[in-house]
């Protein structure tokens, strides 16, 4: 993690320093004009003009202070924008170099969340976090300078008020917390229970469930009623109690300063000082409080950051070259099940180069399981699977190289119909696409849409069977060297399935080709049975 972060910073140098002179800046200029307003006051009470330049001045300030101040946010926001751009990077670079099995081993929310929300903890943990930390305490520290050098007394207040501000603030800061995500899960529940209730409407009115589903109903408002009442009590307190311990300190320095001559060394302030003090007071207990969230943002982000880390420590394995010799395709005595069931029992195969091999067996033989073991998506609970002389899990950069699946059925997803063969690859060329699409004869209905291949797939009706050669399209425009089809005939109409093989005949040659069918044809080539 450290690593990351001081690449960004090496790549982004300036950013980095332009954002360490904003903040230096900001506090800075942050504690001139209560200074400029002192001296306003003072020429006030002792009767003389005051000038328009001091005036203006006093103006300037502020709005350089302000400026500072947003030029500030601006820079730590394009900073930890910039951090969590190189570890969403770094992420994305670590999962291309995991085995393929790493993603079925884990939810796919669960991958989705170490990308999006951990990743995000980053911006938290900088921005909101540690530089909005150091930010606020040098505020502080600039803040409690100032006021000693003006009155001692109010400095000791200062140091003996600033604990309970920040026990309080703490306190008030779980409390809300605790509320608002209680009240989150329960609206998390009331949108999953809108939906289901939907869904079984007619099962619900058959069993007369209608009081027991309006009742849970009941609850989960109720428990999200609650939960935002008690974190609307707290933020309601929360802002008068902060403003009643601030005029607590002001009164404590004005009673201070109006005791005998011992208190008054202590507390001695003019008029000027009474003003600029309390200018410094209202901004004091800002920072006090931005600390006590950055404190909540630091400890929410270590959660996220340390399943960051776990991701990033697991081992990764580098691919052996393949050197010729033996099968190219070895099943060596494979044990696996799915759960504690084993599917398959110690089985082994070859496959040669070029050869065109068909499983057949029953259902629940093991074969749909077979082409999911040669694609790397699980690995054996005993003996070796060997592709080109690799294990599936560690295959190319680009496995659509190496090894693609036909399956039956069709997956289409958003965009045209260029983007349902390359599936957004930008490294597949029009040449690829147009020679895929030749190769399963859909040049001509292809050439005949409004657009060709850039039509959107939404405007295009093309029939089951065109349908089916598009997705045998998608398999080999990256020209593999293994395809693997499962099942590709079934639930076909004569016609259709005529057409499906005439273009799985013209894409199988010199290839390396695996197949499942339940039916015997002159397509099958060697048959391994299960």
């Amino acid at each position: 993690m450290r690593k990351i972060v001081k690449e960004v910073i090496h790549a982004h140098q300036r950013l980095f320093i332009l954002m360490v002179v904003l903040i230096t800046f900001s506090i800075t200029t942050s504690l001139l004009p209560p200074l400029a307003l002192e001296n306003i006051v003072n020429h006030l009470t002792t009767q003389k003009d005051v000038s328009l330049l001091l005036a203006l001045g006093y103006l300037g300030l502020i709005v350089l202070s302000d400026l500072f101040a947003s030029m500030q946010n601006m820079a730590i926001t394009v900073f930890g924008q910039k951090l969590t751009h190189g570890m969403r990077s770094a992420l994305a670079k670590k999962l291309n170099q995991l085995p393929t099995s790493y993603l079925t081993d884990h939810e796919s929310g669960e991958i989705a969340s170490l990308f999006v929300n951990d990743a995000d903890t980053i911006d938290s943990l900088y921005s909101d976090g540690i530089v909005g930390m150091l930010a606020d305490g040098f505020q502080l520290i600039g803040l409690l300078i100032v006021i000693f050098t003006r009155s001692i007394g109010l400095g000791l207040i200062v140091l003996i008020v600033m604990p309970i501000i920040v026990f309080l603030t703490r306190y008030f800061q779980k409390s809300s917390l605790s509320s608002q995500k209680q009240n989150r899960a329960a609206i998390a529940k009331v949108n999953h229970h809108i939906p289901e209730t939907l869904r079984v409407l007619s099962m619900i009115h058959i069993f007369e469930k209608e009081d027991y589903m309006e009742n849970k109903y009941d609850t989960y408002i109720e428990d999200s009623y609650q939960a935002q009442n008690r974190s609307n009590l707290l933020d309601s307190v929360y802002s008068p109690m902060i403003l009643t311990i601030q005029a607590i300190v002001i009164g404590l320095l004005m009673i201070g300063a109006a005791q005998g001559y011992k208190m008054r060394l202590l507390f001695g302030i003019s008029a000027g000082n009474a003003v600029a003090l309390m200018a410094y007071i209202g901004q004091l207990f800002a920072p006090l409080e931005s600390i006590g969230m950055e404190i909540q943002s630091i400890q929410e982000a270590l959660a996220g950051m340390s399943r960051m880390q776990d991701f990033l420590k697991i081992a990764e394995q580098k691919m052996p070259s393949y050197e010729g010799v033996g099968p190219y395709i070895h099943f060596d005595h494979v044990t696996f099940g799915y759960k504690d069931e084993p599917v398959l029992k110690d089985f082994s195969f070859d496959v040669a180069k070029g050869e065109h091999v068909t499983f057949v067996g029953r259902t629940g033989k093991g074969k749909s399981t077979v082409f999911k073991l040669l694609l790397g998506l699980y690995q054996p609970w005993r003996g070796q699977i060997l592709l080109a002389g690799h294990t599936p899990d560690l295959h190319n950069a680009n496995q659509r190289h190496f090894i693609a699946l036909c399956q039956q059925g069709v997956t289409l997803v958003e965009g045209s119909v260029k983007d349902q063969v390359t599936l957004y690859d930008e490294t597949i060329t029009d040449e690829m696409i147009e020679k895929a699409i030749t190769m399963v004869s859909l040049t001509d209905e292809i050439k005949r849409l409004p657009k060709g291949l850039e039509t959107p797939m939404k405007d295009v009706n093309f029939s089951q069977g065109q349908l089916q050669l598009l997705m045998i399209a998608r398999s080999i425009v990256c020209d593999p060297e293994i395809l693997l089809l499962d099942e590709m005939s079934a639930s076909l109409d004569k016609e259709t399935e005529e057409k499906v093989m005439h273009a799985l005949d013209q894409v199988s040659k010199g290839r390396t080709v695996l197949s499942i069918s339940h039916r015997r044809s002159a397509h099958d080539g060697r048959l391994i049975r299960l």
